[in-house]
C-alpha cells in the first residue's frame, strides 16, 4: 500500500511525511516547490520507502505518472497557505485547489483510493457565527485579496462532494485552523513564525489592527495526528471535519506571551489591519471528538516553548555555518 502526499515539501506535508515513514509507510511525495522547500524533506530524501516527484498537480500529465498508479491513500495538501504567498500568486493558488484537486480526485477514482482534502478555516471567511461549526456556511468576500485562497478552497470542497456523491470516491475534508511549529518558513508571514522570529532577533513585533482579533492555534503534532485518524476511519468518509484547537487567544495576548517567553526587548508595534482579515476564529470540534476520538493535547504555552527552542537552535546553526 502506497500513500501519496501532495505539497510534501510544505509545512504540513513534510511533518506528515516524517511521521508516516516512521510508521513504516511507503510514501510518494509531489511538490512543485513554489512555496515548499527541499530542505524540509532533506533528512528523509533518500529514505528507501520515499520517492519524491518534482511536479505540479495542476498539470494534467500528473495522471500519466506511472508511479501513482497503485497509491491507495492521497493526502492532498498542495497549496500556498500563507496570505503572503497565495496573494503573490493568486492564479496558481486557484489552480492547485480546483484543477489540482480535480486531478487528485480522478486519481482516487481510478485507483479506488481514499482522499483527504486539506481545506481551511478560511472557508468560514470573516464569520458572523462564533465559534464555527462545520454546518456554518461562512461569510466570504469573493471580491478581495483573500478570495483566491478562500473561494478556491471552497470550490475544492464542492469537487470533493461531487466525486463522493456521483462516483463514490472515499473523500474526507479537513477544515484546518491555524497550525504552527518551528517547521514554518522564517519568511512565511504567519502569526507565530512572525512573532517568534521578530522576538528572537530584537525586531519590532508587528501586530495588525488593535490586536483584539482572535485566533485558535493548533500545534502541528496534534494536526498531523488528526489527519491520519481521518484517513484511517471509515466514519470520516463523506464528512467535513474541523481540525483545530478550540482555545481562543487575542493576537496581542500571543504577542506579549512570545515576547516574555523569548525574554525579548522587542517593541510591539501596531499596523493597519489587512482587508478582510477575520475578526474571530475558533473551531467547534465536537465532530472530531465523536468521529475521530480526537482533541488537541498540546497547549499553546508548551507549543510555543518547543517552537522557540527550535528556532533558537536553527539561528545558532546558521551562525556557526
Amino acid at each position: 500500500m502506497k500513500t501519496l502526499i501532495t505539497g510534501v515539501a510544505g509545512f504540513l506535508g513534510s511533518h506528515l511525511l516524517r511521521d508516516l515513514l516512521a510508521k513504516g509507510k511507503h510514501v510518494i511525495g509531489i511538490d512543485n516547490l513554489s512555496t515548499g522547500r527541499l530542505a524540509h524533506i532533506e533528512e528523509v530524501r533518500h529514505h528507501p520507502h520515499f520517492h519524491f516527484i518534482h511536479f505540479d498537480v495542476s498539470d494534467p500529465d500528473v495522471l500519466q505518472l506511472d508511479s501513482l498508479l497503485d497509491v491507495s491513500e492521497i493526502y492532498h495538501l498542495a497549496s500556498p497557505a500563507s496570505p503572503k504567498f497565495y496573494q503573490n500568486d493568486p492564479f496558481a493558488t486557484i489552480a492547485v485547489n480546483t484543477i489540482g484537486t480535480k486531478h487528485m480526485l480522478e486519481l482516487a477514482k481510478m485507483n479506488h483510493a481514499k482522499l483527504l482534502y486539506a481545506s481551511t478555516s478560511e472557508a468560514y471567511g470573516d464569520p458572523v457565527m462564533h465559534p464555527q461549526p462545520e454546518e456554518y456556511r461562512g461569510n466570504v468576500n469573493t471580491w478581495g485579496p483573500r478570495a483566491c485562497y478562500d473561494e478556491a478552497k471552497r470550490l475544492g470542497e464542492v469537487l470533493c462532494y461531487e466525486y463522493y456523491q456521483r462516483f463514490g470516491v472515499q473523500v474526507k475534508v479537513a477544515r484546518i485552523f491555524n497550525t504552527y511549529s518551528a517547521g514554518l518558513r522564517n519568511d512565511d508571514g504567519r502569526v507565530i513564525s512572525n512573532f517568534v522570529n521578530q522576538a528572537l532577533t530584537g525586531a519590532a513585533i508587528t501586530v495588525y489592527g488593535d490586536g483584539k482579533q482572535t485566533r485558535s492555534f493548533c500545534y502541528v503534532d496534534d494536526n498531523i495526528r488528526a489527519l491520519q485518524l481521518m484517513m484511517e476511519k471509515k466514519v470520516a468518509t463523506g464528512e467535513i471535519i474541523n481540525i483545530g484547537n478550540p482555545q481562543e487567544y487575542e493576537i496581542l495576548e500571543v504577542a506579549r506571551m512570545v515576547k516574555e517567553m523569548c525574554q525579548s526587548t522587542s517593541e510591539i508595534t501596531f499596523h493597519p489591519l489587512p482587508k478582510d482579515d477575520p475578526r474571530v476564529r475558533r473551531p467547534v470540534i465536537e465532530k472530531a471528538k465523536l468521529l475521530l476520538d480526537w482533541k488537541p493535547q498540546i497547549h499553546l504555552e508548551e507549543g510555543l516553548r518547543r517552537t522557540i527552542k527550535a528556532y533558537r537552535e536553527q539561528r545558532v546553526e546558521r551562525v556557526q555555518s
